[in-house]
């Protein structure tokens, strides 16, 4: 099962980046509360994602294009789900985004 949506900001991939990855002052997406750690491909950083916290792996950290993990609950394998993040730059200035 995949939910996936996309919206066109009026702002360059840079600046929606900048936005998507200050994890200190995360506030841009009210079912994502918290997110903590160094997003570095492999590692783990921990999200409050709903009331849930867990800690996903980094599977893509690609700046400016496209950011991607993956996290397990309960039973490896059965509840894994991944969260992904895509910025493509459109004409004048605006940036899709991908979000699922």
């Amino acid at each position: 099962m995949e939910l996936q949506t996309q919206i066109t900001i009026k702002a360059t991939p840079q600046t929606v980046w900048h936005v998507l990855t200050n994890f200190e002052n995360y506030s841009w997406n009210p079912f994502i509360k918290k997110i903590e750690g160094e997003a570095q491909l492999g590692k783990k950083i921990k999200v409050e994602l709903g009331g849930m916290k867990f800690k996903p792996e980094v599977l893509k950290f690609e700046p400016k294009k496209e950011f991607r993990w993956k996290g397990k609950l309960f039973i490896r394998g059965i509840f894994d789900g991944e969260h992904y993040f895509i910025l493509e730059e459109k004409e004048m200035g605006t940036t899709l985004f991908i979000h699922g």
